[in-house]
């Protein structure tokens, strides 16, 4: 792995020192399509900004938000100027690990290419984590220095007043945007140089390190370099999506989620188009967003477009022409309703924070619906069993997938050695494939329920029960039985207006009962007011496990 080198020469090689072993990284291939033949030296923010500064761009509209709107040129001005900042002023080295944390807005933007000009290293955080969790991070990441919005800062402050470096103790330093006085970032900047040398990073530096949102657990740092960050630009988007430059960009994940750094921000830029940044992108903020600025392309999960289906009424939405959908399976019945409704179908994907993004998709006439689609140009993906062994079509056993990114966890330890195996990474899922090349879900490889000897895939029920009118959300998880090993069991939240009771319990399961095999039908039912979720919307599973043990 090579090493940056700021004019100074001094580097920080952390990220190079705690990659895993060679022998435990996955199998990166650059192939396929020529889009991804990079040079062995590249900055990725001044691949994607000031590319398209050069290119021509520089006064097309780059960021939208309420109540204004950035340039390219001065999106990449601001940019250049975050970044004299911390080299000038901050004394960031290449390979610093600096810590950004606010909502998705316009400077959370221009931080983000500000430290990768620096030649530092983002490491993304959600605006809605506590102190305790930014504390985790910053220790596992060795990060001295965090950049926060003005009104989240106290966290920020709780966190970093003093962290470990590996030896001793040091304590952080932090800089606010957005508020008062002379030390707070934005000040700085009205003083600094518009222009900024870009620092001259290799293209297997490591760019950014985005935690895992703790679906199974506590979150997983993953490393991914300036080439992997293109990557993903020049994959999904350009071979599925297909995006214009007249494009609006909307969505509701926070930036540090890799879905929404690609589809938020990546994407737009890399093809000239624009992004629409919402500090609270809720279902009904989003939904309103959408008349009043016209977004043309939409990236949320299943449950926003459930909820916003319920809104369309109300609302103007025909400016839409793509929607997609990640983070979570897409049900059918949440496809079809939104289809039905506007006219459009959902683009349905799987990726990964440790993949970075979307690597198995279909759009327009090529989806099917309840399939996640086909391999995205770009990647290799396979289905294979236990010992890594491919099955036939049609079998159901564990994805494996090969591209120009991959699983490299900071600290590298057992779960290095379980995601990655033999070059390819196993991303935890049950699908199978059919003889078209198409990719069903069936269910987290830990969420496959053996009962009395059948398996069976929890989303399948999910899928059930979300039909039944009284229905607003659910999710099936298997639980320890001692006479069937375990026992199908559904955590229901009801619609408004529907009533927990035995009946409704009996209601549910006759339905289930009725269209899927009874062997399938969840022999236990807990209403439940509300299911835990991770901060980016996630169903966490395992801690619905754990409250029925």
């Amino acid at each position: 792995m090579a090493e940056t080198i700021t004019p100074s020469g001094h580097r920080d090689t952390f990220c190079a020192d705690h990659l895993p072993p060679r022998e435990l990284q996955p199998v990166c291939e650059w192939g396929g399509i020529p889009e991804l033949e990079y040079p062995a030296r590249l900055n990725c923010a001044a691949e994607l900004l000031d590319r398209a500064v050069h290119g021509g761009s520089g006064e097309r509209p780059a960021i939208r938000f309420p109540g204004g709107e950035w340039s390219y040129r001065e999106l990449n001005e601001k940019a250049n100027q975050v970044a004299h900042v911390l080299v000038h002023e901050l004394g960031v080295v290449s390979g610093n690990r600096v810590l950004l944390h606010g909502p998705n807005n316009a400077m959370l933007a221009a931080c983000w290419f500000g430290v990768l000009k620096a030649g530092g290293v983002v490491v993304c955080t959600m605006a809605m984590l506590r102190a305790r969790e930014l504390q985790y991070i910053a220790q596992k990441a060795r990060v001295t220095l965090a950049i926060t919005d003005a009104r989240f800062a106290e966290e920020c402050e709780a966190a970093f007043g003093s962290i470990g470096d590996g030896t001793e103790q040091a304590t952080a330093r932090i800089i606010r945007y957005g508020g008062d006085g002379d030390t707070d970032l934005t000040a700085r900047m009205r003083v600094s140089p518009a222009t900024f040398s870009t620092c001259d990073t290799a293209a297997e530096d490591t760019a950014i390190i985005a935690f895992t949102s703790g679906t199974t657990g506590q979150g997983k740092g993953t490393m991914h370099s300036h080439r992997d960050i293109l990557a993903i630009t020049d994959c999904f988007p350009r071979y599925v999506l297909r995006p214009s430059s007249d494009d609006l960009f909307c969505g509701s994940p926070p930036l540090a989620f890799t879905y929404a750094l690609g589809g938020l921000l990546l994407f737009p830029i890399r093809f000239g188009a624009c992004a629409l940044l919402l500090e609270q992108p809720t279902p009904p903020n989003l939904i309103k967003a959408i008349q009043e600025f016209r977004p043309t392309i939409c990236f949320t999960a299943p449950t926003a477009y459930r909820a916003m289906g319920g809104m369309l009424a109300d609302h103007d939405v025909s400016s839409l022409r793509k929607c997609v959908s990640a983070g979570e399976t897409l049900p059918l019945s949440v496809f079809e309703a939104w289809r039905d409704a506007t006219g459009l179908r959902i683009i349905d994907g799987i990726g990964a924070t440790e993949m970075l993004h979307i690597f198995i998709s279909a759009a327009d006439d090529d989806i099917r619906p309840g399939s996640t689609g086909r391999v995205v140009p770009g990647y290799r993906a396979r289905i294979a069993d236990a010992n890594g062994n491919d099955v036939p079509d049609g079998t159901i056993g564990r994805l494996a997938v090969r591209g120009p990114t991959g699983c490299r966890y900071l600290d590298s330890d057992d779960r290095q050695r379980e995601y990655v195996q033999h070059g390819w990474n196993f991303t935890g899922d049950s699908y199978k494939r059919d003889a078209d090349g198409y990719f069903w879900y069936q269910a987290r490889t830990d969420d496959i329920i053996i009962s009395s000897g059948y398996n069976i895939a929890g989303p399948e029920v999910e899928n059930v029960l979300l039909e039944h009118p009284a229905v607003l959300e659910c999710a099936v998880v298997g639980v320890p039985d001692v006479d069937r090993g375990q026992l199908v069991k559904a955590f229901v939240v009801l619609r408004d207006g529907s009533a927990a009771s035995d009946a409704m319990v009996k209601e549910l399961q006759e339905f289930v009962k009725a269209r899927i095999a009874p062997y399938k039908y969840p022999r236990a039912v807990e209403i439940v007011a509300q299911l835990p979720r991770t901060v980016t919307g996630k169903l966490q599973r395992f801690r619905l496990r754990e409250s029925a043990l």
